[in-house]
């Protein structure tokens, strides 16, 4: 049932959206050393040691993400399973407003690698991983896991495809003019993928005691789900128009550097994917050795479903 038809779940939801935007914010997680730097973007350390393991963040919404707080930080927890973790922030897009998704793998990604001695592993969260994919095609890497990664762009189901394409229509003209894709226009299109969830989500929030640790983590992680730099306009024409319009990687068109991608690479590649996935659906995975969390998109990295995550990464990077 959804609000349109249960008032007091409506008046729940809109209790929760006012506490939760009336509530103090935590500090924020200090950010780590930078070792290397390739224009706007950072490849910051979390230490760790062992074999490098570079993580690579979507460029929709900000990085944090994989190192929310001291509790569920992916980025820590790696780093204390025989890996030197190293996460890439993009930076400001001010510095990317020329790029598209394959530049930023281009001009970003492989340049940062050459500073590795000896080849790293990536793991590539969302789109990050579709650009973790990517980058293996074109520098030596260790191994690749993806985590809830599409490389398959036509298995969308149709009314998400078609949606996207409407908000595209929409907004083209105006993200063309800005140079950039609002991440307001972006954060509209993930709500319209499941709004019963978002009004859900709020009235559950409402019950929580607000001095708790699962209403500090609520705050941060919307937060940062309505935070992020703006999508530079070439990486939104990309990805809309040619990975998702086309789907060039899955049909092994999509060119880097003037090199087609595939995802039969030459390294070992595992993608995890989140049964409970609406963002990126289990079926757009690249193909190939495949491992699955019962958990949402989100949900697999700071759930309570990060703990089957975190075995199943330990196995295939010590592998």
């Amino acid at each position: 049932m959804t609000s349109e038809h249960d008032p007091e779940l409506a008046a729940k939801a809109l209790e929760g959206l006012a506490k939760y935007e009336s509530a103090p914010r935590a500090e924020p997680r200090p950010p780590k050393p930078v070792i290397a730097q390739q224009g706007p973007a950072k490849l910051r350390d979390y230490g760790g040691m062992g074999r490098p393991l570079m993580l690579i963040p979507s460029l929709i919404n900000p990085p944090s993400i994989l190192d929310l707080d001291e509790e569920v930080s992916l980025a820590d927890a790696l780093s204390r399973t025989g890996r030197r973790v190293m996460l890439l922030d993009w930076g400001k897009a001010e510095g990317r407003r020329s790029m598209s998704v394959g530049d930023h793998v281009d001009a970003i990604v492989i340049p940062l690698l050459a500073n590795f001695e000896i080849p790293p592993a990536l793991l590539g969260y969302c789109l990050g991983g579709t650009m973790a994919i990517a980058a293996a095609n074109l520098a030596a890497v260790e191994r690749v896991v993806t985590l809830a990664a599409p490389w398959h762009f036509d298995r969308y189901p149709n009314e998400a495809h078609a949606s996207l394409q409407r908000l595209w229509k929409s907004s083209e003209a105006t993200a063309s003019e800005l140079g950039a894709l609002p991440m307001e226009v972006l954060q509209g299109a993930f709500w319209s993928l499941d709004p019963a969830r978002t009004v859900s989500k709020f009235a559950k929030f409402a019950e929580i005691p607000a001095d708790s640790p699962d209403a500090q983590r609520f705050i941060t992680l919307e937060d940062w789900a309505n935070e992020g730099e703006p999508l530079p306009y070439p990486a939104a024409r990309e990805l809309i128009e040619d990975l998702f319009g086309r789907d060039l990687p899955g049909g092994d068109g999509w060119k880097v550097g003037g090199q087609a991608m595939t995802d039969e690479l030459h390294c070992p590649l595992l993608s995890i994917t989140a049964a409970n996935d609406r963002i990126t659906p289990a079926a757009t995975s690249a193909t190939g050795e495949t491992s699955q969390i019962e958990s949402g998109h989100v949900g697999m990295i700071v759930g309570s479903a990060r703990f089957h995550l975190h075995e199943a990464l330990a196995k295939f990077l010590d592998g």
